[in-house]
């Protein structure tokens, strides 16, 4: 029997170059949501990828960017969290980054986050996403050449985590860093999330998707009953009542929507996807309340289980 190995991974980049998306695919399923909008993921998340003896822990963070209230200050703190024990570090990038290329102009979050790099003396990969956005891969050249300018990397890979190009190139820079260790996870688990969690986080995405740049970022989710019944011709059904919470009573109006439409279509989705992430038919209930100014009250953003 071979000797068991593991690692963990810390992904880390500014809000929207693909973190969440690159988890997923290489897990073979969803366990962060994903969407166009900036600060999606909001909490430090575990994507646990296991093959024969090998175990690779990915701790998925928050886009690294200003915080401007409480919650964002706890999703820097989730960021800190990440790079802290773990064994190295993918710094994920855009492949036709809105910023010239040279390693004194790279924005402050990503010379922030290579500092800290440095800070922690982590081993880090360079993945440079969306590929399949480029026509021209010459032009990956001067990216590659801005960043490892500004950083000691041990590889850089070029992926796409939409199509899944270079994503098992990248699965095999990253075996350098397995060494000894028991598994912390069964060989089984994808995730560290808490099942009300994940079916909290898959309702917000399709608010994410649905609704206006500004009003999602106010939104948060609490699982209020989650429980697995029968119905009444013996089938198992999972129930779910959940509420939606935003910051004012204009916002509560546009996420019903006319007549409920929204409401209906944000169910609608989060219920598919529910089904199919636990193979059961699912009842799920929302229903959408107000919260004032919640993403600067500390004891909310517990409540929601942001911090």
């Amino acid at each position: 029997m071979k000797e068991q190995t593991g690692a963990f991974i810390a992904v880390i980049g500014r809000p929207n170059v693909g973190k969440s998306s690159f988890i997923n695919r290489v897990l073979g399923q969803k366990v962060a949501i994903v969407s166009d909008k900036p600060q999606t993921t909001r909490t430090r998340i575990l994507g646990v990828l296991t093959r024969d003896s090998e175990q690779t822990v990915f701790v998925d963070t928050p886009g690294f960017h200003k915080p401007r209230n409480a919650l964002g200050q706890a999703m820097m703190r989730a960021v800190g969290a990440g790079l802290s024990d773990v064994d190295a570090a993918v710094l994920m990038v855009d492949a036709a980054p809105a910023f010239s290329l040279s390693a004194d102009a790279l924005p402050k979050a990503e010379r922030a986050l290579l500092e800290e790099l440095a800070r922690r003396k982590l081993p880090a990969v360079l993945a440079i996403n969306k590929i399949d956005l480029l026509p021209d891969k010459q032009e990956l050249l001067p990216v590659i050449a801005a960043y490892q300018n500004a950083y000691a990397f041990d590889a850089v890979v070029p992926i796409s985590a939409k199509d899944g190009d270079g994503v098992d190139l990248l699965l095999e820079e990253l075996r350098r860093y397995l060494k000894p260790s028991p598994h912390y996870f069964g060989d089984d688990d994808l995730t560290d999330q808490p099942e009300r969690q994940m079916v909290a986080e898959l309702i917000r995405e399709k608010l994410l998707r649905l609704l206006d740049q500004e009003i999602p970022h106010g939104i948060a989710v609490d699982i209020e009953r989650f429980f697995e019944t029968d119905t009444a011709d013996g089938e198992p059904i999972l129930e779910v009542h959940a509420s939606i919470y935003c910051e004012k009573t204009s916002h509560k109006g546009i996420i019903i929507g006319k007549n409920g439409a929204t409401l209906k279509k944000v169910g609608t989705l989060a219920r598919q996807d529910i089904e199919a992430f636990f193979g059961l038919k699912t009842n799920l209930q929302l229903w959408v309340k107000v919260k004032e100014d919640w993403r600067n009250r500390q004891s909310l953003i517990h409540t929601f289980g942001l911090d």
